[in-house]
């Protein structure tokens, strides 16, 4: 399986940015995914995550602000960013967790950066 990201850049405190993730590869059963992300000198952190049934759940630093959606049809997962604080510069990477198997893989990771 290969996940890669895209849709990471530059944007001003305020803006919104939208990342997708899209998955390949032998994706034969049910999956969830998440996005996760990582500052500089700080430990990756969970951001956003949804079931195979489409059940969400967020970080409190992003609720109300990241919406995490997918297209099943696409194996593809989406962020939606807005209200972007400059904390929120990081390394977005996307995950996907086959939940028969435990299988895990992550992407490579979008660099967001969001200045003040």
């Amino acid at each position: 399986v290969q996940l890669v990201e895209s849709g990471g850049g530059l944007v001003q405190a305020g803006g919104s940015l939208r990342l997708s993730c899209a998955a390949s590869g032998s994706i034969f059963s049910a999956y969830n995914m998440g996005w996760y992300r990582q500052a500089p000198g700080m430990q990756r952190e969970l951001v956003a995550t949804i079931t195979n049934g489409g059940i969400t759940n967020y970080a409190d630093s992003v609720k109300g602000r990241f919406t995490i959606s997918r297209n099943n049809a696409k194996n593809t997962v989406y962020l939606e960013m807005s209200s972007l604080k400059t904390e929120d510069t990081a390394v977005y990477y996307c995950r996907l967790t086959v939940v028969l198997t435990g299988g895990d893989y992550w992407g490579q990771g979008t660099q967001v950066t969001v200045s003040s």
